[in-house]
């Protein structure tokens, strides 16, 4: 293929050589904290356009740093888009790295590098805390929940967790500390089974009765604090939570750690719950939003990076604390529960003007709010347009705290720390995202490629979202709308081969200076 008529340069892995520090001597180690929501649409917050809620202290974060409006999440589920994050890895290079059931074994394994990893190697304590959903013991279906679990955060370099082991629409419904679960009741021990009931346990499909929230589609299993889930649960007792309580308990245990460690320097990921179904957030948000339930959420959400902010503040380390909030990906209103989510949106268009939402190959799926906060060195009030990839954090902070990456891992994970940072607006020459059938979608400045595959044209299991699978190669141009309307493959077919062949090469890491 001729190259004058399209070419794009290939970036070289952040393994394959030594990193150096490119930030400012003079300024100490940063904490640092990333704060990942869950299913949070980049429409959904004011300071991205979003209607019917208020966020002040989201709002708050980005009035004191960089605004990102060009972010993607490498996967537009929740379990892969986390494994690409905290490992540099793209997820479609496993095939264990769709989303998980709460008895899943650990999808990270224990021999891989991390970015906790990276960040204790630099002298940093590190802490996980809240939704995991990566997988937990050695093998799937066979944890023992009323012992130390064989296999945790602990292994990939996390000193300190205070965990959910998936999503709070799948048992088991405990919190998890340090790989054990948190007020273990001995007289009732916990039993999970993703294929069976227990005999005598009610279910939300047999006892709707017992519901307070109803599922709108699946999420009929055991039943826990009114709610049926995605799974079956026996015991528990005093160790069950409440899901009113679950955003409280994950910020108390994040300013805990932060408490403990304000002498620093530490790296705390925080990974909220608050807007994955079933939303049912505390009382003080009941009637707060119009949205109903799923606005609440929001405002919960808030709340918690409020609680952040405010002990940071108090402790006097805000200034030398690097803040990252984002999202896991795209958006989604009725996933299984009857919240009146969709009822109420009125005009709010949770993934802004973009196409399709989570689970989705347009840009809906995987384009979401990013907010880069750091007193000290990043801009206050600023707002960047450069194409950026969660895949590349781990690469751009080892950079930060000068760490070096062994060879062979963050494979995908290239350094952009002038991006993160805000002082460098040049694009990501490209990135690539998932979808939740795993078709592989190329993104540029001006193109946006998904590759053929199978699968209806709406998500077929509930949820009222396009999923753009299509059996022949898509073409967009991403002009400013960026609405992903009208397919061009087949009036260029130049750019359509040479994403094709680009896709291809990143498949199979065959990296190199240009695309021929």
């Amino acid at each position: 293929m001729n190259k004058k008529l399209f070419a794009i340069p290939l970036l070289v892995p952040a393994a394959a050589y030594a990193q150096g520090n490119t930030g400012d001597n003079d300024i100490s180690r940063p904490n640092v904290i990333i704060i990942l929501s869950d299913d949070l649409g980049y429409g959904d917050l004011p300071c991205y356009g979003g209607l019917h809620t208020e966020t002040p202290n989201i709002d708050r974060l980005a009035q004191n740093g960089t605004r990102f409006t060009n972010v993607h999440t490498s996967a537009a589920t929740s379990t892969p888009s986390r494994y690409g994050m905290l490992t540099g890895e793209y997820a479609f290079r496993r095939p264990d790295t769709n989303v998980s059931n709460g008895d899943a074994a650990m999808i990270i394994r224990p021999e891989q590098f991390t970015m906790a990893d990276m960040f204790r190697s630099r002298g940093y304590s590190t802490c996980a805390v809240g939704k995991w959903h990566l997988g937990l013991g050695d093998k799937s279906g066979e944890q023992d929940w009323n012992a130390m679990l064989s296999a945790g955060p602990a292994d990939i370099g996390f000193d300190y967790s205070y965990i959910m082991a998936a999503t709070s629409d799948r048992v088991p419904c405990v919190f998890i500390e340090n790989g054990m679960v948190v007020s273990h009741d001995p007289e009732h021990p916990i039993e999970v089974n993703y294929t069976r009931n227990f005999d005598g346990e009610p279910t939300g499909r047999d006892n709707p009765e017992l519901l307070k929230l109803h599922p709108s589609h699946g999420h009929d299993q055991s039943i826990v604090n009114g709610i049926s889930r995605i799974g079956y649960m026996k015991g528990g007792g005093k160790a069950l939570w409440t899901d009113e309580g679950i955003a409280d308990s994950i910020a108390l245990h994040a300013v805990r750690f932060i408490d403990k460690h304000a002498d620093g320097p530490f790296f705390m990921y925080v990974a909220t719950n608050d807007i994955h179904v079933p939303r049912y957030p505390h009382e003080r948000f009941r009637g707060k939003s119009s949205m109903g339930l799923r606005g609440e959420a929001i405002l919960s959400l808030d709340w918690t990076v409020g609680q952040i902010m405010d002990a940071l503040e108090a402790r006097g380390i805000a200034d030398n604390t690097l803040i990252i909030f984002s999202s896991d990906n795209g958006p989604v209103l009725d996933d299984g529960y009857d919240d009146l989510a969709e009822e109420l949106v009125d005009g709010h268009l949770p993934a802004g003007h973009f196409r399709g939402g989570k689970y989705s190959a347009f840009e809906g799926g995987t384009m979401v709010p990013a907010i880069v906060c750091w007193p000290a060195r990043v801009k206050k009030g600023a707002v960047s347009d450069a194409l950026m990839s969660q895949i590349d954090w781990l690469a751009s902070l080892a950079s930060l705290v000068d760490a070096r990456l062994p060879r062979n891992t963050a494979c995908d994970s290239y350094n952009r720390l002038g991006n993160l940072l805000g002082e460098d607006d040049t694009d990501r020459q490209w990135v690539i995202s998932m979808a939740a059938n795993r078709a592989l979608t190329l993104r540029t400045r001006e193109w946006k490629y998904i590759e053929p595959s199978e699968g209806g044209p709406m998500v077929g299991w509930g949820p009222r979202i396009e999923t753009g699978y299509l059996n022949a190669p898509q073409l967009y141009r991403m002009d400013v709308t960026s609405d992903e309307q009208k397919n061009v493959a087949r009036k260029n077919p130049a750019v359509t081969a040479s994403m094709e062949m680009l896709m291809k090469r990143i498949r199979t890491n065959d990296y190199s200076d240009t695309l021929e």
